[in-house]
C-alpha cells in the first residue's frame, strides 16, 4: 500500500522523546528521570544504559545485536541528552548516547561524565528553515528577523556559527528560544521568520512541503555524536569490558542501518510514531550516514570551540578544557573523527 505523507498538523503529535534527541540543551523538569525499559542478556555484570525512544535499544534489537550478551543491559529511557547526562553524573546510568552539545553543558557544570566514543555523520539535517514563500534567500538576510531555536542545543550552536560565517552575531537577529514542539507551531503559524533545528524535524518540514532550507550545517558544525560514560563504570573492570563490547555492537548496528534503511525506518517509525516517509528521509539524510570514529585531538578541539562559544555567550558557567572529560581507551582501530560519513545514492 502506498503511504501518503501526513499533514504537518498531525506531525505535531509525534512523541518528543526521540525528536529532542541528544541535541537538545534543555528539557522540561519532568523529563529529568529515566523510565525503566527492561533488561537484556545474562551474567553477573549489569550495564545500565541510558537511551532515548527509538535509540540504541531499538537499533541493536533490530540488527540482532542483543541475542548473545554475556552481561546484562538494563535500559532506562530519557527524553533527551541533558537529563540522561544528569543520570550519568548521579551514577544511575553507566553510559548513554547524546549529541555534540549536552556534553559541553555537563562539563561546564563540572559533572562527573566522560566521553568515550563518537560517531560522525552528514550535517545536512542541521538546518535553518524558512517558509517556502519566504523572501529570505541567504543567511545574511536573517538580520533583524526572528529565529526560533532551542536554547543550548546543537541547533543553537549551528545558528551562532552560521551567523558568524555570514558576518552576523546573535544580537543582529531576534532570537526566540523555543523547544521543538513549540517552535514547530510558531514556524508553521508564521510567528517566526526562521527556525534553526535538526533532523527529524528538518525531514518533517521538508516532507510536508511547509518550508525550505536557508542554510545547513555542512562546513559549519562538526557532525559528531557521543557515547558518554560514568567515570565509576570505567574504573570497574567488568563494566569497562562490557562498555567495550557494547560499543562494538553499536558499530555493527550502524552498518546494518546503512545497509537496511527502509527496514530500519519501518522499525523506527513504529517505535516513535514518526510517519514512515519522515523516518526514511531522516535515515538517509542523517542517521544512516553515521560512522564510528576516534575521539581524537580534532574531535576535542572541535568540542572546545563549542564550549568556548557558549562560555562567551555566558550559557555555560565557566571556561574549561574539554579534554579533561575524554577517555580514549576505546579508540583503537577507528578512523579519525574528521572521516566523512556515509551517503546514499541520489534517489535510492
Amino acid at each position: 500500500m502506498k503511504r501518503r505523507p501526513l499533514p504537518l498538523a498531525l506531525l505535531l503529535l509525534i512523541p518528543l522523546s526521540l525528536l529532542a534527541s541528544g541535541c537538545s540543551g534543555a528539557s522540561p523538569a519532568a523529563s529529568s528521570q529515566g523510565s525503566g525499559s527492561g533488561t537484556d542478556g545474562k551474567g553477573s555484570v549489569v550495564l545500565n544504559v541510558g537511551d532515548q525512544k527509538g535509540g540504541a535499544e531499538a537499533v541493536l534489537r533490530a540488527a540482532g545485536e542483543l541475542d548473545d550478551l554475556d552481561y546484562r543491559i538494563k535500559w532506562s529511557t530519557f527524553t533527551s541528552g541533558p537529563p540522561l547526562l544528569e543520570a550519568v553524573n548521579a551514577k544511575a546510568v553507566d553510559i548513554g548516547s547524546v549529541g555534540n552539545t549536552p556534553p559541553v553543558f555537563a562539563a561546564g557544570a563540572d559533572s562527573k561524565v566522560t566521553v568515550v566514543a563518537a560517531t560522525h555523520g552528514d550535517t545536512s539535517g542541521e538546518t535553518i528553515l524558512v517558509p517556502e514563500d519566504s523572501k529570505l534567500k541567504r543567511t545574511e538576510d536573517l538580520k533583524g528577523r526572528s529565529v526560533a531555536v532551542a536554547q543550548g542545543s546543537s541547533a543553537h550552536y549551528q545558528l551562532v556559527a552560521s551567523l558568524r560565517k555570514a558576518g552576523l552575531e546573535l544580537s543582529d537577529i531576534k532570537v526566540t528560544y523555543l523547544q521543538p514542539a513549540d517552535a514547530l507551531a510558531a514556524f508553521t503559524g508564521g510567528k517566526v521568520d526562521a527556525w534553526a533545528v535538526w533532523d527529524p524535524y528538518t525531514s518533517q518540514v521538508l516532507t510536508a512541503k511547509q518550508g525550505r532550507v536557508l542554510t545547513d550545517g555542512r562546513g559549519v558544525v562538526n557532525g559528531l555524536n557521543f557515547q558518554v560514560a560514568a567515570p565509576g563504570a570505567l574504573a570497574d573492570k567488568g563494566k569497562s569490558a562490557a562498555i567495550g563490547d557494547y560499543l562494538k555492537r553499536l558499530r555493527r548496528a550502524e552498518n546494518w542501518v546503512y545497509e537496511h534503511p527502509e527496514e530500519w525506518a519501518e522499525v523506527w517509525a513504529k517505535d516513535t510514531g514518526l510517519p514512515y516517509e519522515v523516518a526514511l528521509a531522516a535515515v538517509k539524510r542523517t542517521y544512516g550516514t553515521r560512522i564510528s570514529v576516534a575521539v581524537d585531538k580534532e574531535a576535542v578541539a572541535s568540542e572546545q570551540e563549542i564550549a568556548d562559544t557558549f562560555a562567551e555567550l555566558k550559557l555555560v558557567p565557566r571556561r574549561f578544557d574539554f579534554a579533561d572529560y575524554v577517555d580514549t581507551r576505546f579508540n583503537k582501530g577507528l578512523p579519525p573523527s574528521t572521516t566523512e560519513g556515509r551517503s546514499y545514492e541520489e534517489g535510492s
